[in-house]
């Protein structure tokens, strides 16, 4: 009987430790492309918690070497395909992959890959809600040879809530509109966020306002505007870069709260972090531009 039990158990933490554990670099994938999905959606009738759970898993959340390479998120092979092609080693070797130019461009082909696709035909009839239906009906389809594949983007879709975007209404279409972007030198696209009714990134090494414009397709010398700097400032490694004009206060969760000056903060600095015009950050705590704060100051926020 104590065998039976320790064998139980066992298994048990086995099938435990092979459970999917959350991860950062996956939600900063559905942070930027969820409202692609959604927008998409709601043009071809696929789930938009499918075409996640298939992103991230088909790119490994946007850091495999073909979507690096080539754009491209689902994996698909070249069959039928006259654009831009790509080679790289999978069920066989130096196998044909689509390339495309935008992120926009690989998502858009993938839902028409399966609405015009006739294996894929009977998964129409599903409702967007349903996404086991969905997974389960891919793989039998033979999207993928993995005979796990149904299940991963199931667990995928529950771990991450990925359901609750195929009963969006709306979506934001700044953000869907990055999709189709182009990013300099190959790389991938800046990851955007949101935060106190704006959007921001985080500057890379060797980003400028030009280049950042270029990619974001607003004008370099309004980006420079917005954050309160002039057109042609060195940018450095991981610091805000806010994409519209900044509010003149924080978030109301702040309206009771201060901020307390820790060492190596300035005014701007604190007025990037939260969004706020530097000019409006002195005149909240009527402070004059030329005061010098210290450590440990006390700021009002809004």
């Amino acid at each position: 009987m104590r065998r039976i039990l320790l064998f139980v158990f066992l298994l048990t933490a086995v099938a435990s430790s092979a459970q999917m554990k959350w991860n950062e670099r996956y939600q900063q994938y559905i942070d930027q492309y969820k409202d692609i999905a959604i927008e998409q959606m709601k043009r071809w009738r696929i789930p938009a918690s499918i075409t996640l759970a298939q992103g991230i898993f088909e790119s490994g959340a946007g850091q495999s070497e073909l979507t690096r390479r080539s754009n491209n998120h689902f994996g698909i092979k070249c069959h039928g395909w006259t654009g831009r092609k790509v080679y790289k080693d999978d069920d066989a070797q130096n196998e044909c992959f689509r390339a495309y130019d935008t992120a926009f461009d690989s998502f858009e082909d993938h839902s028409r890959f399966l609405a015009t696709g006739q294996r894929y035909r009977s998964l129409f009839s599903l409702k967007t809600t349903d996404y086991k239906g969905w997974a389960r009906g891919l793989k039998a389809a033979g999207y993928a040879t993995n005979p796990q594949y149904a299940n991963k983007l199931i667990e995928l879709i529950q771990l991450y809530k990925l359901y609750e975007f195929d009963n969006a209404k709306d979506y934001d279409k700044f953000m869907a509109q990055h999709s189709k972007d182009h990013a300099p030198n190959g790389q991938l696209l800046h990851p955007i966020k949101i935060y106190n009714k704006n959007y921001y990134l985080y500057a890379r090494r060797g980003d400028t306002f030009k280049l950042i414009g270029d990619e974001i397709g607003i004008s370099y010398k309004k980006i420079a505007q917005y954050n309160e700097r002039d057109r042609d400032d060195r940018l450095q490694e991981g610091e805000i870069i806010w994409l519209k004009k900044k509010q003149k206060k924080a978030p109301k969760e702040y309206k009771n709260r201060l901020h307390y000056v820790r060492q190596g903060e300035s005014m701007y600095s604190i007025a990037q972090t939260y969004g706020i015009r530097l000019k409006s950050l002195y005149k909240m705590n009527k402070l004059k531009p030329d005061y010098e704060i210290r450590v440990g100051d006390a700021l009002k926020l809004r």
